[in-house]
């Protein structure tokens, strides 16, 4: 048995390769798709209602069944689970290449939320299972949140380059060689690990969680696309305030909770959670602001706006790396704090500067200081929150960790997208109002939708309009984008400065670690367990 132990010890890096190979996946899945959309809407004849279903099908489904996906995790068997999710996104993916409607397209995109909820917890919690020296897992988490970096930022580079030179079946075909390697490759050199004392199987706590995340997760995509007063949307929020409620009491009742309460009494686990969201929360705002930036003010393809978001990539793979070591010298709270503080700085700059004609020179600058402090603050973020748990509960805390991220980026999404669209039907309606009424509502409607409508007045197939006014159409829509894009920026920057402050008043400055042999769940009567002390670590 101790040369079986020592033979799977000395793959444990190699492991590492094959886990990142599977979380890219993920993190290349969601920007690729999103290029897609405009081709996917010309050959499938979809909706822009259907469109929007293509995207929030893999969202919805991912981030409500993360926590019940984690839990099985560590009961049956981790690197099984992610084999199964890997198997299933493979199997998904093909059927979304060919699918020949848009109802069959958004069903795949479902199941491919299933089954990346699947691997995503499996690949952190495997991680933190097979690397238990804080040092060395401090490391392989900081090379895991570099991937997923990494992965984010070329996702517009390979999604525009294939839609360049393929159709859009390409963006699903091209996950089938990274999961088949990502899937014997782990068959060979990952170790398998699991609660070694699982409980009785929590049904009653999982329903709700997927009941009450998926009414969240909801009610935040339908308030950024309507309105935060919509009925639909208040509805959704109270089923998941009510929902969310009950998974609570239920688990503070249970004998067998999926997620022990405890583990928010450790501020390693809570303050760094807290981090990650607002984080997430600013960090797709961003991207969703200046990818429609680059390509519909400035007029860039997406394989040009790709190359050119490819620096923010770079400097948040590069920040993530190090931030392993930046942590062990200056310590969690110090590092995560100062990370967040240099995106706020980001941000800031990026408000200030940002015009209709402003150089890629400038822009890159602050995109490259924002993506420096968020690839500073992931990782030891996030060994903030595995190391604060007993290994047996791995597979959960990954998927609160991922559950968080997902949260903080729809609600940054839909929060700052509201403001931005605020401004810019504001700026239309004073720079426009005079036009006919048809032509107003199709400028107000988007950027996109004003640039179309401006082709049609140019080309003459509106009659009994100036056609001149097409210039008019494309300047004004461009400047009331560019006025919402940095107002929801600074708003962002805002937000980023005072989870700053609220991470160093409340992280822990090293990770306060669960002892593997203190009890995991802490019930109602019982005595909290012992507390180790902080300077294990970071």
């Amino acid at each position: 048995m101790d040369a079986e132990k020592d033979q799977w010890y000395r793959r444990r890096w190699w492991a590492l390769v094959f886990l990142g190979i599977s979380l890219l996946v993920i993190s290349l899945d969601t920007t690729v798709v999103n290029l897609a959309l405009p081709s996917i809407s010309r050959k499938l004849n979809a909706s822009s209602s259907e469109l929007q279903w293509v995207v929030d099908a893999y969202i919805l489904v991912f981030a409500s069944t993360l926590l019940t996906l984690g839990s099985i995790g560590d009961r049956i068997g981790r690197k099984k689970t992610l084999q199964i999710g890997l198997v299933g996104f493979f199997i998904f993916s093909l059927g979304g290449a060919l699918a020949n409607s848009s109802e069959m397209l958004i069903s795949m995109r479902a199941l491919m939320g299933l089954a990346g909820s699947a691997m995503m917890p499996a690949t952190l919690s495997i991680i933190t299972a097979t690397f238990r020296e804080p040092r060395e897992r401090a490391q392989a988490i900081a090379l895991w949140a570099a991937v997923f970096a990494l992965g984010s930022g070329i996702g517009p580079l390979v999604g525009g380059y294939l839609l360049e030179h393929f159709e859009w079946h390409s963006v699903f075909l091209i996950n089938l060689p990274v999961l088949a390697i990502g899937l014997g490759g782990g068959y060979f050199f990952i170790q398998d690990s699991r609660d070694e004392h699982p409980r009785q199987v929590d049904l009653v706590g999982s329903l709700l969680s997927i009941v009450g995340l998926f009414a969240l997760v909801y009610g935040i995509i339908e308030a950024g696309q309507t309105s935060w007063t919509e009925p639909k949307v208040l509805y959704a929020f109270g089923a998941a305030a009510a929902v969310l409620g009950a998974f609570a009491v239920s688990e503070w009742r249970s004998s067998h909770p999926m997620l022990p309460l405890a583990f928010f009494r450790n501020m390693s686990f809570t303050g760094a959670n807290m981090a990650l969201t607002l984080v997430s929360f600013a960090m797709f705002g961003v991207m969703f602001f200046v990818s429609q930036y680059f390509q519909s003010v400035q007029e860039y393809t997406p394989l040009q706006a790709g190359v050119r978001l490819l620096p923010m990539a770079g400097m948040s793979f590069l920040a993530a790396v190090l931030s392993a070591r930046i942590a062990l010298r200056f310590g969690t709270k110090v590092t995560v704090a100062l990370g967040i503080m240099i995106a706020a700085g980001g941000l800031f700059y990026l408000f200030g500067i940002a015009e209709v004609e402003t150089s890629y020179g400038m822009v890159v600058i602050g995109m490259c200081g924002t993506s420096l402090g968020m690839g500073l603050t992931m990782s030891p973020a996030t060994n903030s929150v595995m190391g604060s748990l007993p290994v047996d509960k791995a597979g959960i805390g990954s998927a609160m960790n991922d559950t968080t991220r997902m949260l903080g980026g729809a609600l940054g999404i839909a929060v700052l997208g509201t403001i931005m669209n605020g401004i810019y039907i504001d700026r239309i309606d004073a720079g426009l109002g005079a036009l006919p009424q048809p032509i107003l509502e199709a400028a107000r409607s988007s950027i996109q939708g004003a640039h179309i409508i401006a082709g049609k007045l140019a080309s003459g197939e509106i009659p009994g309009v100036d056609p001149s006014l097409a210039g008019t159409i494309v300047a004004t829509s461009n400047q009331a984008f560019v006025s919402g894009m940095t107002r929801a920026m600074m708003v962002g920057g805002i937000i980023m400065a005072v989870t700053s402050v609220l991470a160093f008043i409340i992280v822990p400055a090293r990770v306060q670690a669960a002892r593997q042999d203190a009890p995991a769940v802490v019930h109602r009567g019982q005595p909290a367990p012992e507390k180790v002390p902080a300077d294990r670590d970071p």
